[in-house]
């Protein structure tokens, strides 16, 4: 199992990220919240990798993150869930928003990942129940607290933005500031 990769990163065409490692290049896939944060071309890299072993094709997946690969590897054991399709889900919410969504039994959430659909959600929600936890969760990042938060969140997910940028204008606002008042501050810090 190759359980780590260090080199230089040689391309980056997303979710494809060549890695050089002592002269040999390493195909790698990776999730977008990982592909945003790489370094730029010729620049020193270390990913944590999951090797997928097919008839057809030796795959390797990689993260950033101990609690992104252990989230990877938690989704790849639901039937129906293949790497792409897990990829998918860490490239639409960040570990700690799938867990949130999990332990609120949110569909409606991971339906917003495509080629997720109303069964393939139902199905990671009950199959990821008390599997995702705190453990797993990346620090600095905690979801919203309250309803208040929560709901603004949302407004702010239906005007198009995405997880990432709605939780980091989330942390930007004041303690015990209402609905609407929020969702003004968030988009001012969004714009």
């Amino acid at each position: 199992m190759i359980g780590r990769l260090t080199g230089l990163v040689a391309e980056k065409s997303p979710p494809l990220v060549l890695i050089d490692v002592g002269g040999v290049g390493y195909e790698v896939d990776v999730p977008m919240s990982t592909f945003c944060v790489l370094p730029g071309l010729g620049e020193k890299v270390t990913l944590l990798t999951h090797l997928v072993v097919r008839e057809d094709a030796h795959l390797l997946y990689g993260f950033l993150t101990v609690a992104e690969r252990a989230t990877f590897r938690e989704l790849v054991r639901i039937s129906g869930i293949g790497p792409r399709t897990a990829l998918a889900i860490l490239s639409g919410l960040s570990v700690t928003d799938l867990a949130g969504a999990v332990s609120r039994q949110e569909g409606a959430r991971l339906q917003k990942v495509p080629g997720i659909g109303k069964k393939t959600a139902e199905r990671l929600l009950l199959e990821l129940k008390g599997k995702l936890g705190p453990d797993l969760s990346l620090p600095g990042t905690a979801g919203p607290v309250d309803d208040v938060q929560l709901d603004i969140q949302q407004a702010l997910m239906a005007l198009g933005y995405n997880d990432k940028d709605a939780s980091a204008a989330l942390k930007k606002l004041p303690l015990g500031v209402g609905v609407s008042e929020g969702i003004k501050l968030a988009l001012k810090a969004l714009g």
